[in-house]
């Protein structure tokens, strides 16, 4: 079995030098595999095993891994055998709709693959409790590694008018995003067209033709040495439009595997989601005219790494 050694760089700053933050840094591994690595006695520290991921390295230390031909195994853990993947916060509930507060790392709808644990799933569970052979529609989406507000109709015709409102426009939606690098300029309006290539990942074209109109203003909210905390809103809601058009102007979401993924890497972020979140979505009630206006807490990670870049900051 080869062994892969690298040392601690002073690059790491001092509160991320614990030997779980190192290892996902240095050798771009999960929280999942590091701690397996650990675990398991697969990892040496200036030539001894260490087998606490809370142990803190020098610059300098030299980190051993075994380098193992197949996936990392993580810490075995015992999970009942139907236990769901991810739980959902419910916001917001009526006879017409729900609004909820999705987790990262979770479908919005099945692909082809026919996913059985879902947010559609979730939510027809929940009204089939509530009301027999009741259904959920999807009225819009979040990508599988966002989390965030999220409406589901319960009839079709209450989710065609909600879709009605969102092609026009005219709900209100506000993200966070923490982003690599800091923007130049405070504020900005993106406007693109984005199309889709073979690989099924977003580009932006030159014209209208070509695609589709996207358009998303940001604003600096706070600014750290090499990343940056944006207020994001959409004008429009095309599939992957902030991390598109982010990346594009230099500035990728912490955490992308798709757009930028080398650049979106960062040894504050080490978690499999992406830094982007819907903290807050508006929209008119389709059965009473009324304004709805829901927002979420923050994730803890965003919580955890404004934080720590904050400390970092100030040291």
């Amino acid at each position: 079995m080869a062994i892969k050694t690298l040392s601690v760089p002073a690059s790491i700053p001092q509160p991320a030098r614990n030997l779980n933050s190192v290892l996902r840094i240095l050798f771009k591994l999960s929280p999942a595999q590091s701690d397996g690595l650990i675990e398991q006695g697969h990892v040496r520290v200036n030539g001894r095993m260490l087998r606490h991921g809370w142990r803190v390295c020098e610059v300098g230390d030299e980190v051993a891994v075994d380098i193992v031909p197949q996936a990392i195994i993580a810490p075995t853990k015992s999970v009942k055998r139907n236990q769901p993947k991810r739980v959902i916060d419910f916001l917001y509930d009526d006879a017409d709709l729900m609004v909820i507060n999705k987790p990262a790392n979770l479908l919005t709808v099945p692909t082809k693959h026919r996913e059985p644990h879902t947010v559609l799933s979730l939510v027809e569970r929940r009204i089939a409790a509530q009301q027999e052979n009741a259904k959920a529609f999807c009225v819009h989406r979040l990508d599988r590694g966002v989390s965030g507000v999220l409406v589901v109709a319960k009839s079709l015709e209450i989710a065609e008018e909600l879709r009605n409102q969102f092609a026009e426009r005219k709900p209100k939606r506000k993200y966070i995003a923490i982003v690599s690098g800091v923007p130049k300029e405070s504020e900005g309006r993106l406007v693109n067209y984005l199309s889709t290539d073979d690989d099924l990942n977003r580009v932006l074209v030159p014209s209208e033709s070509q695609g589709e109109l996207a358009i998303t203003n940001y604003a600096v909210a706070e600014a750290w040495t090499d990343s940056a905390l944006l207020h994001v809103r959409l004008e429009t809601g095309r599939r992957n439009q902030i991390r598109v058009q982010l990346a594009e102007i230099g500035h990728p979401i912490l955490g992308d595997p798709r757009y930028k993924p080398r650049q979106a890497e960062h040894w504050g972020w080490p978690h499999t989601r992406i830094a982007l979140h819907a903290e807050s979505l508006g929209f008119v009630h389709p059965r009473t005219g009324e304004s709805v206006y829901i927002e979420s807490q923050w994730p803890q990670e965003f919580r955890d790494f404004v934080r720590q870049q904050r400390k970092t900051k100030s040291s």
